[in-house]
């Protein structure tokens, strides 16, 4: 009989636990975090469209996670994307503080330094650096405005931060490639999203006014080779956790890393296939349809002897829309398990819990360390 062990999460509404195997991670099956292609999406046919809405629907009620293809992001707006993180992430440490997001930010936008947060409670410190950038919107490349002509409602709610632009200003092209992959990513998303409103049997176009100025989170991961030390004391690239907005698509490179843990509680490994994104459910998708779709624990552990970069996109509703689970989703048998919230709120409180988590654990290792150490001798 397997023995499990429980792993403690951390969520905006205070810690969860799940149970996970004793057996090794082992690689997914198709089954598992299927490939949907995205090519009907583009169609004007209705019926065309609905195709892909049922291969989500399949795939967000089993473990939440998928691939897609012909998601129309070019190979090339990618690469340049990953060239510019890569220019980032080798500079000197005192110029990727020039943003600094513990110095510079109220919205955690900015850079953090490897091992300076810690997502999971169960586990090590991450040892991946991240640069974040959050929606403005004079950069949507949909629609492009300045702060003063969005509603008055919107604009305590936006949290792009200028300081992440520039203090990158010296680095040719990083925000022009940057916010291309980004803009992208914002562009599929919002047709990604019509295609989850008809798997939830809404109108296609349920979201659409809810994304005009949405939670769109570009979140550059690099994971350095792993040190023996690393190794030994199996520290983790990111730890356990689950994403917070609607969903999120990430592009991966060949390296490899991410991995899943089923409701039964295996560790999978969402290996990387070429020409894919990774889209998986978050945490408010998921209590927008009554826990119908899957918000599925993953982390990531680089085990290779190389650089990993990854450039996840994370989308959710404009911030200030408060919003409770979706008409089709509720019924007399099924009553709504959740209070409307604002996505915005349900970010900030977990984003928040995290910080304030890490620099309390921080503070007490270097008051331990600076105690004086008591010897005990013979009178």
């Amino acid at each position: 009989m397997s023995t499990t062990t429980k792993l403690e999460l951390r969520t905006a509404l205070g810690p969860v636990y799940r149970d996970v195997l004793p057996y090794p991670p082992r690689d997914c099956t198709a089954s598992e975090i299927p490939i949907v292609d995205l090519q009907p999406m583009f169609s004007d046919s209705l019926t065309e469209r609905q195709k892909v809405s049922s291969a989500i629907r399949a795939a967000a009620v089993n473990n939440g996670f998928f691939y897609v293809k012909n998601h129309g992001i070019s190979p090339a707006t990618i690469a340049r994307c990953k060239d510019r993180v890569l220019d980032f992430m080798k500079q000197p440490r005192e110029m990727k503080d020039l943003v600094s997001s513990h110095k510079n930010s109220k919205y955690y936008n900015g850079y953090i330094g490897s091992k300076k947060a810690q997502i999971s409670p169960s586990e090590t410190a991450d040892v991946r650096e991240s640069f974040a950038f959050r929606y403005s919107p004079e950069l949507d490349p949909d629609h492009p405005k300045d702060m003063s002509e969005i509603p008055d409602e919107v604009r305590p709610w936006i949290r792009g931060e200028d300081f992440v632009w520039e203090g990158t200003r010296h680095l040719p092209n990083f925000k022009e490639d940057c916010l291309a992959y980004w803009g992208s990513c914002l562009t599929l998303a919002r047709r990604l999203v019509r295609m989850f409103a008809l798997s939830l049997d809404l109108e296609e176009n349920y979201w659409d006014e809810k994304v005009t100025y949405p939670g769109a989170d570009g979140v550059f991961n690099y994971y350095p080779a792993r040190t023996k030390e690393e190794v030994e004391k199996q520290f983790v690239g990111l730890g356990s956790h689950t994403d917070l907005q609607l969903f999120t698509l990430l592009w991966q490179d060949s390296i490899g890393g991410l991995q899943i843990l089923t409701r039964e509680g295996q560790w999978i490994k969402a290996k990387p296939i070429e020409g894919t994104l990774v889209v998986n459910i978050g945490d408010f998708m998921m209590r927008l349809c009554n826990d119908m779709y899957k918000s599925t624990v993953h982390r990531v552990t680089n085990e290779s002897t190389q650089e990993r970069v990854s450039l996840p996109f994370f989308f959710g509703l404009n911030f200030n829309r408060v919003e409770g689970v979706v008409p089709s989703c509720t019924s007399e048998s099924n009553p709504a398990k959740y209070e409307p919230i604002s996505c915005g709120d349900w970010c900030q409180k977990r984003f928040k819990m995290e910080r304030e988590d890490f620099v309390e654990k921080e503070l007490k290792q270097k008051k331990q360390a600076i105690a004086p150490s008591a010897v005990v001798v013979a009178a």
